[in-house]
């Protein structure tokens, strides 16, 4: 009798799969035995069928044309245990990654000082100016954001840097800012609360500062800060550059470089762009490569100045992740055959949805209001008064039974907050087979 396979989905969905075709296989030592070809999956849904049946299956993935349908071979006899495709993330990064952009970082390799990455790097560089509204060229690292974060104030720091810190990565500017010799002070406000553009020029004004950092989208505590107002400062204090950490926040909401009048931005590839990570994203302003052009410690791998001038040639200065570049191109055709309007819309509209899921549940939200992230949502659990309390490691594990993951709190509210991420591809759709997850393990908690 050939083999029944049973499949289900994290939605609660599935469907049982018979064998198709069967024929005669070898082991390589003399040993003949029945095979059966058992379909994975419908095409539309091929990609994660084929991921859950490679890695808890062990079949044989047959290779499929993007109209086909991808099949398991098994063994007469041997037993095909029911699975689920892969978790899928919905932590803030990395966050889940789509097929087509698997599929361009899968491309063959090329030479990285030839003419195909040249022209491939030439074919980005538009739409990343104009994502990042810049008539600057935008730079690509091989490294997670922290490496071009620490490069910064290597590159830019020769007096004192303002550390301006709301949550666990931004307070953690401060460390990496002493850990490169360089003299630092803290703005520090609540966990919870953003940094207002008053506290900065207060700082500034003393005079003892030619750099500061800020993050734009504060993860762990899902605080977003008002960047226009702190920006507008920069005409008040024209020799401090301003570093600005847009990680979670750059390709969901829009960061008009040449117009905000900022030094530095920056991205990992891993959270909004919903990318793989080991790769960033980053630009700086003419007064920042002058800055940079004076720091003889400024070293090389983060040099901002080799960035520029292999960037005038279309190449990075090291051995880039070509992997990276590649999924880049792919994301950035995603990003505008949607649009960027509408691609923001999008963004606030699922972000709405898991607002509105809190609300439904009792539940308050961390950050101020008014200052709510909106690639993220940061769930009062306790770490202040009001709203709902649940235990998060029961909730994460029941959505994780379902079929996705989401991030039981960072740092010191770890526990006493959870996250849910709504950046990268998501959709009312996706947004809306989780929060059904959400809901179910909410009724086995009441």
């Amino acid at each position: 009798m050939a083999p029944v396979l049973e499949i289900g989905f994290g939605d609660g969905s599935g469907f049982r799969a018979e064998a198709q075709g069967v024929g005669v296989g070898g082991d390589g030592e003399g040993r003949d035995f029945e095979e059966f070809l058992v379909p994975v999956f419908p095409p539309t849904r091929a990609g994660r069928g084929a991921v859950g049946a490679r890695h808890l299956c062990g079949g044989t993935i047959f290779p499929w044309e993007r109209n086909e349908t991808p099949c398991v071979c098994l063994r007469a006899g041997e037993p095909f245990p029911n699975f689920m495709g892969h978790v899928k993330l919905h932590i803030p990064g990395p966050v889940e990654v789509s097929e087509k952009t698997f599929r361009a970082f899968c491309r063959p390799m090329m030479g990285h000082r030839g003419q195909g990455f040249k022209d491939l790097y030439a074919r980005i560089q538009p739409q990343l100016q104009q994502l990042l509204a810049t008539r600057q060229l935008v730079y690509i690292s091989t490294s997670s954001a922290w490496g071009v974060m620490e490069g910064a104030i290597r590159n830019l720091v020769a007096k004192k840097v303002l550390n301006c810190m709301c949550g666990a990565f931004s307070d953690k500017w401060l460390e990496v800012s002493k850990r490169c010799g360089k003299d630092a002070e803290a703005l520090q406000v609540p966990w919870g609360s953003p940094i207002r553009a008053a506290a900065i020029d207060q700082k500034l004004a003393t005079g003892q500062f030619d750099a500061l950092t800020i993050i734009h989208n504060e993860t762990s505590t899902g605080v977003m800060s008002p960047l226009d107002e702190v920006a507008a400062l920069k005409k008040k204090y024209p020799h401090v550059l301003f570093i600005v950490d847009s990680v979670s926040s750059m390709t969901a909401v829009p960061l008009r470089f040449d117009e905000l009048g900022i030094d530095v931005l920056l991205a990992g590839t891993q959270k909004a762009f919903a990318l793989p990570p080991g790769a960033s994203v980053f630009v700086c302003s003419p007064a920042a490569l002058a800055r940079a052009a004076t720091m003889k410690d400024r070293g090389y791998y983060f040099d901002f100045v080799e960035f520029q001038k292999n960037a005038e040639q279309s190449m990075t200065p090291s051995t880039p992740s070509i992997g990276h570049v590649n999924a880049l191109e792919s994301k950035l055709e995603d990003i505008f055959a949607e649009g960027l309007e509408a691609r923001y819309a999008r963004h606030r509209r699922t972000n709405q949805m898991t607002r509105d899921w809190a609300a439904r549940h009792g539940f308050t939200l961390f950050p101020e209001p008014g200052f709510e992230s909106i690639t993220l949502t940061c769930v009062n659990n306790g770490a202040k008064a009001g709203g709902r309390v649940v235990d998060v490691v029961k909730l994460q594990k029941m959505v994780k039974d379902g079929g996705f993951l989401i991030d039981g709190g960072y740092g010191k509210i770890k526990g006493t907050t959870f996250r849910v991420s709504n950046m990268g591809d998501e959709t009312e759709a996706s947004m809306g087979q989780l929060l059904a997850v959400m809901d179910e393990a909410m009724k086995k908690l009441q």
